[in-house]
């Protein structure tokens, strides 16, 4: 536990146990925020089907009208989400690296 606690006070730029308490919880919000996008990024590319045919590829591909809509479809809409759960990952991290500036914080 006084590792964690150490650990802790390495990264506090707060001088006043008011302004710590506020870039506590600001920082813990944004973690907790960083891990849910973390978690439904990760969700959402395991749901992601393969880009290989598999055994299919060995008999010749045949068009269907699955493949003509394929930017309507499930995988397209999934692809999507993907990328916008990393897009919200990528501003939180940088809005908690950015919220452990000294300048910030001091008065």
């Amino acid at each position: 536990m006084k590792l964690l606690s150490a650990l802790s006070n390495l990264l506090v730029p707060a001088s006043t146990a008011a302004t710590y308490t506020t870039y506590r919880a600001v920082s813990l919000a944004l973690i907790i925020c960083m891990g849910v996008a973390a978690l439904a990024a990760i969700i959402l590319v395991l749901l992601q089907p393969g880009n290989s045919q598999g055994i299919d590829a060995l008999g010749g591909s045949s068009e269907t009208f699955y493949g003509k809509n394929k930017g309507k479809s499930t995988e397209a809409k999934l692809k999507m989400w993907t990328f916008i759960c990393l897009g919200i990952l990528a501003v939180f991290a940088v809005a908690f690296f950015i919220l452990q500036i000294d300048a910030i914080w001091t008065a």
